[in-house]
């Protein structure tokens, strides 16, 4: 997927205050990880205890950044599967600055539950920052390598990253195949950009021009859906 121009301009110029936040909210990160992965279950507890988990595990995307937690889009897959009638946890066990670094370490901890299905968002504060690509490529790969090492029977999709220019064309493109080239090596479902149609519009994200608005949130739902939907019905 590509960027519009307005979408490069708008991520660039916030993705400085962006990185900041992140760096503020990351120190914060490992002490509450047990108190948010607690209350990110996202069903209100209609389900059977034995109903297979959709995991989503990520970044303040995933998490919600600014919202309620009953605004961020793995809560609103979740209103999407009750209305089917589906018999499908949703947790969300997004985190405020993680990196995939972090995420690699927090693994084993959130495979605490029965999951069925990995929707896997991380790499966005890598590219942010300017860690290694092969670093970032690496750990996903290990995460993913890892999961289904836990549960050979797991989904997992991958959503796909893009970030700003500042870091250099050559840097930003090969950041960006990153994920398609991951869900082709080990057959996973891939959503292209997680941020389509949001990325870039004032209007869809909060002030800090990076984190999306409950209209974006809804977006985000409606793009995770179309990949996600054929696994659960």
């Amino acid at each position: 997927m590509k960027i519009t121009n307005l979408s490069i301009l708008i991520l660039a110029a916030f993705s400085l205050i962006f990185l900041n936040s992140c760096k503020n909210s990351e120190s914060d990160s490992a002490s509450s990880s047990e108190e948010i992965s607690t209350e990110a279950k996202t069903s209100e507890g209609n389900k059977s205890e034995e109903a297979p988990i959709i995991l989503f595990f990520g970044t303040s995307l995933t998490a919600g950044l600014g919202l309620d937690t009953a605004e961020a889009y793995p809560a609103l897959i979740q209103q999407k599967i009750d209305s089917l009638d589906l018999n499908y946890d949703v947790v969300n066990a997004g985190l405020s600055g993680e990196t995939t670094a972090s995420g690699l370490n927090r693994l084993d901890w959130v495979f605490k539950q029965n999951v069925s299905i990995m929707v896997l968002e991380l790499g966005a504060n890598d590219g942010l920052r300017g860690v290694s690509l092969e670093e970032t490529r690496t750990n996903l790969k290990k995460i993913i390598e890892e999961a289904k090492a836990k549960n050979p029977e797991v989904k997992i999709i991958l959503a796909g990253m893009q970030i700003p220019p500042n870091m250099g064309e050559e840097y930003t493109s090969t950041f960006k195949e990153i994920y398609p080239d991951l869900a082709q090596k080990y057959d996973l479902e891939l959503i292209p950009f997680l941020l389509e149609g949001v990325a870039g519009d004032p209007d869809l994200n909060q002030q800090d021009g990076i984190h999306p608005t409950a209209e974006g949130q809804h977006i985000l739902a409606n793009t995770v859906w179309e990949v996600l939907k054929d696994d659960v019905q």
